[in-house]
């Protein structure tokens, strides 16, 4: 198993499951996250790492083969941003996003904003602090 694991790394996230496999539903659930948070489709392209609109609207209708690693990352990031937040704050979670927040990681700023800077890194401090706050 490792060893198959090894040889396939560039095609493998998960033991049993390739970017192909994972294509479908992490698209899916990132656009069901998007319209839960409100996201227009600048703010769409930016967390996905996306420069193109035309490869957004191509992902919406499912035709991509298999994700990057990069975009299978940032939705990784994002499921978790909106799991977190719906276990912390129920009632108020998808709003959140949006909101300014006190905290020295996002500076007045809302965690949407500190989120679009467009880099990877950005969405792994919300996730971790996200984390840190549910202990």
């Amino acid at each position: 198993m490792a060893t198959q694991l090894a040889d396939n790394r560039d095609d493998t996230i998960a033991p049993s499951l390739s970017r192909r496999e994972l294509t479908g539903p992490a698209l899916r659930t990132f656009f069901n996250i998007a319209k839960a948070w409100g996201l227009n489709e600048a703010e769409q392209m930016r967390l996905l790492g996306l420069d193109s609109r035309s490869t957004l609207q191509s992902w919406k209708r499912g035709k991509v083969a298999a994700l990057s690693k990069d975009a299978l990352e940032r939705i990784s990031y994002v499921l978790g941003i909106y799991k977190g937040l719906q276990i912390l704050l129920p009632a108020s979670a998808d709003d959140w996003v949006r909101k300014p927040n006190a905290a020295p990681v996002f500076g007045g700023r809302s965690a949407l904003e500190r989120m679009m800077s467009g880099n990877v890194a950005d969405l792994f401090v919300v996730r971790r602090y996200i984390d840190a706050q549910r202990g």
